[in-house]
């Protein structure tokens, strides 16, 4: 994508969230060389403690921000405990940003089962196999792991541990942020307003 394709994506007043992050994400899945669904999640833990670490997008709807983790992992247990998270997609190629807030809710059964089984067979084993976020004493206790588990399936359907699923992030606001010449960036916030947005400009 050139420099001038990159400068045409100023804000418009029909703007809305979720129509223009999908129009962005379409972009960054055009440009970006590894994984454009990258985001990092912010955590924070009892004692208000922040965390971060890079997970992957799942999918998003008008209901918000699919991804899916192990409850018993350390971000799955901060999640369950203050049920609020942020997020941020960075695609550098674009030179955009996204930033999330909002509060966390668990996805169905139904939803989680779904995508677990589009996962392959080696990653499905993997979410029984890794104890994630616990102290590991070595790489062999993991591989032996992953072999008793392959065993313990063989070629059979591996059911979806129940410590394992997602989590859907519903926002309550979100700002998109496009690079501009001496740092004068654009910057675009959407405020939750009841059923409905409210739309501020910010200074850079």
């Amino acid at each position: 994508m050139s420099e001038n394709e990159l400068r045409t994506g100023d804000f418009t007043e029909e703007d809305q969230p979720f129509s223009l992050f999908g129009t962005w994400l379409k972009d960054a899945e055009a440009c970006e060389i590894n994984d454009p669904n990258a985001l990092a999640l912010a955590t924070v833990d009892a004692e208000g403690m922040p965390n971060v670490r890079m997970v992957l997008l799942k999918g998003f709807d008008s209901d918000g921000f699919v991804f899916y983790t192990n409850y018993e992992s350390q971000k799955g247990q901060e999640l369950l405990g203050q049920k609020k998270a942020a997020m941020v997609f960075h695609w550098k190629s674009l030179r955009r940003q996204v930033r999330i807030r909002g509060d966390i809710e668990l996805v169905s059964d139904a939803e989680a089962d779904t995508y677990y089984e589009s996962r392959p067979r080696g990653s499905r084993i993997g979410a029984w196999a890794s104890k994630q976020s616990r102290p590991l004493e070595s790489r062999f206790a993991l591989e032996k792991a992953v072999a008793e588990y392959t065993m313990k399936f063989g070629i059979g359907a591996i059911p979806r541990p129940e410590h394992w699923s997602g989590f859907r992030l519903k926002p309550v606001s979100l700002e998109f942020w496009h690079d501009r010449p001496f740092r004068l960036h654009d910057r675009l916030e959407f405020r939750r307003n009841g059923e409905g947005w409210d739309k501020v400009r910010m200074y850079p």
